[in-house]
């Protein structure tokens, strides 16, 4: 394994643990769902070569804290947790680049929309921003019920129903994934999640203006296991209404764990793609 360096960030009303390792310009993982740094060990690992990697628990999760209860979790404070920890890191000459997968690629489109010097590109994986979708008002009330369904019946019961909503029934079995101290973190994220996050997030509507305006900064990406289902569609849907590049990964929604130096392998060849042809210009 890579040498790993920790650090912390003080941001408003929290203090977020974040990992830095290899060396080069600084690529940022923002983790999905209930997921916290080590959700992206072996990829981070893989592409520590590189590029300088930084991954962090997103506040009220795992190793980071918060001043207060995690009621209300909101799209553009993680956004802006993330923007601290690149004025932290990053050094002024280098370009900066970002990975966000679930939620977390909602945040990171958040950070390319709304933040003066914007990263050089944003890979946003799956964001299930499905309140830009024509069917909206249904999949709104299908989060909500995922929501509900936890505070009644708890986790399992709760990740049943959204896992049956989400999969449109004929998904392949996903890949297993190894039990480490990151799946158990993650899991005992999970309340904090399903109560306070998921349809905070899922109820957030990008900027597709401003998203437009830096198009060349932003590819949407998706899983190859992802066809036909619901959380593939907002990526389709960015990428069209705004010129950005589009990509398919491997795997399905969870496709960095699930097969992470494959999505690895595919990280790497799309910044390498962008890099190049801005070096042609």
């Amino acid at each position: 394994m890579t040498d790993i360096k920790t650090g912390t960030a003080e941001v408003p009303g929290a203090t977020l643990h974040y990992e830095t390792r290899g060396d080069g310009p600084v690529l940022l993982l923002i983790p999905g769902g209930s997921g916290d740094a080590g959700i992206f060990d072996v990829l981070a690992d893989d592409l520590a070569d590189q590029y300088t990697v930084v991954s962090y628990d997103p506040r009220c999760f795992s190793r980071s804290s918060a001043d207060s209860a995690p009621t209300g979790q909101q799209v553009e404070v993680h956004s802006a947790d993330a923007r601290r920890i690149l004025d932290l890191v990053a050094r002024p000459d280098e370009p900066i680049f970002v990975l966000g997968t679930s939620s977390g690629a909602i945040a990171a489109l958040e950070l390319l929309a709304h933040f003066p010097n914007p990263p050089e590109l944003v890979v946003a994986h799956e964001p299930p921003s499905v309140e830009l979708l024509p069917d909206a008002a249904e999949h709104r009330a299908f989060f909500r019920e995922v929501r509900e369904t936890y505070l009644r019946d708890g986790v399992a019961a709760a990740m049943a129903v959204m896992a049956a909503g989400t999969s449109g029934g004929d998904a392949p079995e996903p890949a297993e994934i190894p039990r480490t101290e990151a799946m158990d973190r993650m899991v005992a994220n999970m309340p904090i999640f399903l109560e306070h996050v998921l349809t905070q997030f899922t109820g957030y509507v990008p900027d597709l203006d401003a998203l437009r305006s830096r198009s060349d900064r932003l590819v949407l990406a998706a899983g190859r296991d992802s066809a036909g289902q619901l959380l593939r569609r907002p990526a389709e849907h960015i990428a069209q209404h705004t010129g950005a590049g589009f990509a398919e990964f491997p795997g399905g929604h969870v496709g960095a764990t699930e097969r992470p130096l494959e999505f690895a392998a595919t990280v790497r060849r799309v910044l390498d793609e962008h890099r190049a042809g801005n070096s042609r210009t």
